[in-house]
């Protein structure tokens, strides 16, 4: 299982060192740097599932199975759920698959410390988006598209220059950077600790943060 393959040469080099098969395809969005490598993973696999958003068709037309919101799928003996988390595009999807310990691969819905751009939807989506992250349980560990991370921290620390949790969520990340570790995945319980896009109350705070974050350089 693949998702968002930007680009096909190291997902055959991991598949082939390993002995595995390419069974499905997860597509979040239409974005080049997600959908790249489909294609050639396709050549190589024929028969593997591309699965996208039904809305997609037209922008992942090798997708061969189409999902709408709230659909279950079984993939390899894993019950995979489709939420729709509109407002980076406006037809962004995400696969969760709730089991004892729950995973969320999210796209460029949701980064650690941020959210994604809005290109397509509005603030109302996507604050309703990320709404409906923070009803999944708590303990979901989050696969975002993109590590941002210090960038994001940096730009809210900026804002919060006094939280706590925010401070040592910097120095947490700072000290993976130096060991050359990853900040990704992350926990939903912490990421709403430190999230100011979470942590918003409403939609006009949303909007106010998004706009902010629009303009920092």
């Amino acid at each position: 299982m693949v998702v968002d393959p930007s680009v096909h040469e190291p997902v055959i080099r991991y598949i082939d060192k390993n002995n595995f098969h390419l069974k499905a395809i997860f597509q979040t969005h239409h974005h080049s740097d997600h959908i790249g490598g489909t294609k050639s993973l396709i050549e190589r696999w024929p028969n593997v599932k591309v699965i996208a958003s039904s809305k997609e068709k037209k922008r992942i037309p090798f997708q061969n199975v189409s999902v709408e919101d709230g659909e279950i799928l079984n993939i390899l003996d894993e019950e995979v759920k489709i939420i729709e988390v509109l407002g980076h595009t406006s037809s962004h999807i995400a696969f969760f698959l709730n089991g004892e310990n729950p995973v969320l691969f999210i796209g460029d819905t949701l980064f650690s410390g941020g959210c994604g751009r809005i290109f397509e939807g509005t603030n109302k989506q996507m604050y309703s988006s990320l709404e409906r992250i923070k009803s999944l349980p708590k303990n979901t560990l989050i696969y975002c598209a993109h590590e941002y991370t210090k960038s994001n921290i940096l730009w809210a620390l900026n804002l919060k220059p006094k939280d706590q949790d925010i401070k040592n969520k910097l120095s947490e990340v700072e000290k993976k950077i130096s060991l050359n570790e990853l900040t990704i995945p992350f926990l939903l319980d912490e990421e709403m600790k430190i999230n100011l896009f979470l942590r918003a109350k409403n939609l006009e705070e949303f909007t106010f943060l998004r706009a902010n974050k629009d303009l920092w350089v």
